[in-house]
Order: structure tokens, then sequence, then C-alpha cells
């Protein structure tokens, strides 16, 4: 088991690429008229990415609370961000255009920046969906209004038509668009994840407030990550949810394990996973382990070990492992 959570640590690792080099800005078929929830959703990506604003918010998982505040502007057809963590040691993200910085005094490590088209640590994958590319895979469904913040809110629901998803509820501000909550549901409907505003503003005077961002010192960015391979793996999965395509592969050695690993990122858009196939080391039942939107599963096959580690119910990384052909 020790090993199983050696390979889930190395693994998860590579859940941290953005998911936007999935999407792409293609419009809404001519001939396919958009419900009212589609628009809305549509709405709701419009001012999140061109409004001047600023959310505190409140995250809530199994991990705990947390406390935190988003800003973002739009200055000189620059877009800036910035992630804040309220409480406990400064945590802070800054983007920059398509520049993503981390700080974190108390981690030991030093301030470092990455590509990405948008913060993702501590807001819901939701807020930054292409909903042109999910409408094929994804019902959208009005539920209602209701309150948040002390403001009228539009009620969604986004929920994969095949059910081997999670799901989510969306309430937007009726006046902004802006997202004032999100909640993540398990296919039973129980909230497994809740991003809930408690105040926000949308204000032009943010773009005063972050225009010092535009001309500011970046740290380096990290040259050490894993690049796309385009190496030949020696499996193929027989069955992936609707939507999903693979955003990358590699080969790599794992010196912790004393191994090699195939592995394959994927993502629908909205939730992303990995599979990895390695050479097993011995034959055992398999395994599973789950917190909140994270799914570790194992299983021993044909003396490969092959594991699904990401956003999935376990029942759909299970179907995933079951179906992938290891070539033997």
């Amino acid at each position: 088991m020790k090993d199983k959570f050696l390979l889930s640590a190395a693994l998860c690792g590579s859940l941290l690429f953005s998911i936007s080099s999935f999407a792409d800005n293609s419009a809404a078929s001519s001939d396919t008229k958009p419900n009212q929830p589609f628009v809305m959703l549509k709405q709701m990506d419009k001012a999140t990415n061109t409004l001047n604003y600023q959310l505190s918010y409140i995250t809530i998982s199994e991990q705990g609370i947390e406390s935190l505040r988003y800003r973002h502007a739009r200055v000189n057809n620059q877009v800036l961000a910035q992630l804040l963590q309220m409480d406990g040691p400064r945590r802070e993200v800054i983007q920059r255009n398509r520049a993503i910085s981390y700080f974190d005094a108390s981690s030991g490590v030093d301030p470092f920046t990455l590509p990405g088209d948008h913060i993702i640590d501590g807001l819901p994958s939701i807020l930054f969906a292409n909903f042109d590319q999910l409408k094929d895979y994804y019902n959208f469904i009005s539920v209602g209004r209701s309150r948040v913040a002390d403001r009228l809110c539009d009620v969604v629901r986004i929920v994969s038509k095949d059910g081997t998803r999670f799901s989510y509820a969306v309430w937007l501000d009726s006046d902004s668009s802006l997202p004032l909550r999100a909640d993540l549901l398990s296919q039973e409907g129980e909230t497994i994840e809740q991003f809930q505003v408690v105040d926000f503003a949308v204000d032009d005077q943010l773009q005063q407030v972050m225009a010092p961002l535009v001309d500011a010192t970046l740290p380096p960015e990290m040259t050490s990550l894993p690049k796309n391979s385009h190496a030949k793996l020696s499996w193929t999965p027989g069955w992936l949810p609707a939507g999903v395509q693979v955003l990358s592969q590699s080969q790599r050695q794992v010196p912790a394990l004393a191994k090699k690993i195939e592995s394959r990122l994927y993502s629908d858009g909205l939730f992303t996973f990995t599979v990895n196939v390695s050479a097993a080391t011995g034959a055992t039942p398999p395994q599973s382990y789950s917190t909140g939107r994270r799914t570790l599963y194992v299983e021993i096959r044909n003396n490969k070990e092959i594991s699904v580690v990401g956003e999935l119910p376990r029942e759909t990384a299970k179907r995933i492992a079951d179906s992938v052909n290891t070539g033997t």
C-alpha cells in the first residue's frame, strides 16, 4: 500500500497542468438554438473574463474551510488577476496574461511561474469552462432562483449526459452574471465541495489597484516540467467517458518506485485525470481511495499495474482501468 501512495503522489503532480490546453474558442454551431441555461453560462464566462471585479469567498471541502479573495482586472489590454489566502501563512497566486506565478513563504519553495490561461487553484473549474465544448456531453438545466450574498441569483445545474462524472450547481448573480456559489456534486447529488461568495464588487477602480502588476518582475518560469511526449505507449484505453480527450502522454522513470511508468493525461474540459501503466511487482487485489473530488484506483492485470488518478467517481475510474488493453 505504501508503494501505491508513493505512486499517487508522483502522479497527482501531472494534474497541475491547466486544462486550458483542452479548450478551444470555437463558437456554437449556427444551426443550434441555445437554450436559456446555456445562454446564462455563456454570460458567466464573459463576465468572469471581461469585468473588473473582486470576490471574497470561502471554499468548503473534506480538507476544511478556506477563506480567499480573488481580484480580476483588464489594464491596457492585459489580463491581471490575484488570488490571496486570507487566513494563516500568506499564499498568493498572480496572473499576468498567460503567466501564473506562485508565492508561498511557508512552503520553503522559491516563487515560480507556470504558463496558463487562468488561475486554477482555489477556484472551481466550471468558472473557466468552454461551454461550447461541454454542451455536447453535458446537460444544462435551469432550476430557478435563489439568494447568495444578499443577491438574487439564477441557478443552473451542469450534469454529464452519460452519468459517469460529477456534476455542478452554479448560482449566477442576476445582474452581473458573476458566479456567487458553485457546488460540486456526487452522482447521488451530495455536495463534495462548495465555493461560496460572501462579498463581491464590480468596480473599475480595481484597474488602478492592479496596475502595478503590469510592470512587476515575476519569478522565473519553471523549466523542469515534463513536456508532451510523442513516445509510443504499449497500451490503449478501451473506454473513456464521452468527450474526453488526451492532453499529453509520457514515459518516465520514478526513482522512488524504481520503475518506468507510462502515463496519459485526459480531460473533458471540466474534469481531469491520468491513466498510468507500469510493470507489476506482485499480485494484489484492486485498491481504491477517494477524498473529495480525487480518486485513486489501482488494479493488477497481465503482470501490469494499472492506475487511474483524478477527478472521477470510483465506479468510472474502475471502468476505465478495466478497459485498458495492455497489449499482452
